[in-house]
Formats: structure tokens, sequence, C-alpha cells
């Protein structure tokens, strides 16, 4: 049987195409990553956090009754992320949040005016609690095994008596300086 070997140039040709293949290869690793972001169990990529509009709570949004200027309107929910010039009595109120190890958010409020006063609020029925809100963001883990804040007697009994400091020596030592009043007399 004959053997075939290939000329020096071709296998440069090899060695390209075998690069290529790993790269590709590589770029499918995407497709291996699960549903907590890690890539193989191994690597956690970075994510850029995306936080863009305006939060806003219930507590925030029951401030604001109908009748209110846009003024007042805007003192409480701050500017409006969209003002659409050709609807001048519509203000649109985006946020949206995307933070590595929580759920993304979205959420719209539309506020609606009749010349200069507030005329009507919606989407406001969904919008979550101030604490519901930061423990919708919080993704700080819990410690397992917490240290104890306060002793107990047990322990209190288990720590060193203080030592006394020593009395401090009643007059000093050296020659005593004396200095001219910060005041005229």
């Amino acid at each position: 049987m004959r053997s075939f070997r290939f000329p020096v140039q071709s296998r440069l040709g090899q060695a390209l195409v075998l690069m290529a293949l790993g790269i590709s290869a590589l770029g499918g690793c995407s497709t291996l990553q699960s549903s907590d972001s890690t890539l193989l169990g191994l690597i956690t990529p970075y994510r850029i956090e995306v936080v863009q509009g305006n939060v806003l709570t219930q507590e925030q949004v029951a401030l604001v009754k109908p009748g209110q200027t846009r003024a007042q309107v805007r003192d409480v929910l701050g500017s409006p992320l969209l003002t659409d010039s050709f609807h001048g009595n519509r203000w649109d109120y985006v946020f949206t949040i995307r933070r590595q190890g929580t759920e993304p958010q979205q959420r719209q409020v539309v506020v609606y005016f009749d010349g200069e006063t507030l005329k009507s609020i919606q989407g406001a029925e969904s919008l979550p609690a101030e604490r519901e809100f930061v423990n919708s963001i919080d993704n700080a883990k819990a410690p397992r095994n917490p240290k104890p804040l306060v002793l107990t007697p047990e322990q209190l009994k288990e720590l060193p008596v203080p030592v006394q400091a020593a009395a401090p020596a009643s007059a000093p030592e050296g020659a005593v300086r004396t200095y001219p009043p910060l005041e005229r007399s």
C-alpha cells in the first residue's frame, strides 16, 4: 500500500484548516451555556448591568393625583423618559434593568394630561412597592453560617480580664515652656 505525504505548503494549509475548525468549535460554546449563565459550569462571563429610565414605585405614584400640574407630576415622578411632540398630552415613564443574577425587569407607566393638569395614569397597578423592588434586584447571597451578634453569658465569662492602665505621672518631666498670650491685654 502506498503512503500519502503532504508537502510543506499543504501542512501550513492543514494548520490553518485545523485552527479555523477550532475557532468555529469555540464559537459554538455559547450554545452550551445553562440558564444561570455559566459556561460548562465553570466560568461565568461578565454581563454589564443595564439600567434605563425612571424607577417608579407604588409609593411614588400614590402621591400623584388627577388635577395636579405638569410641574407637580415632574417633581414627584421625575422627568419622563419619552415625550412625543405629536402627543403633547402624554408622558411615558419606561424602566428596564438587566442585572446579573436577577431576572430582567421592564415597566411602563403612561401619564395623560388635559392641558396642563393630570388626567389619568395608566400602568401604575403593576408597579412594585419600594421594598419589593429592592428585594427583586438584590442579588447578594445571605451567608450560610452567620456569626452571632451578641455574646452569650458563657462567652462573656471566657473573655480575658482587661488590664488596668498605669496611673499617669502627676507632674510632667522636663523643662516647662511658657507661651505668650494669644490676645493682647
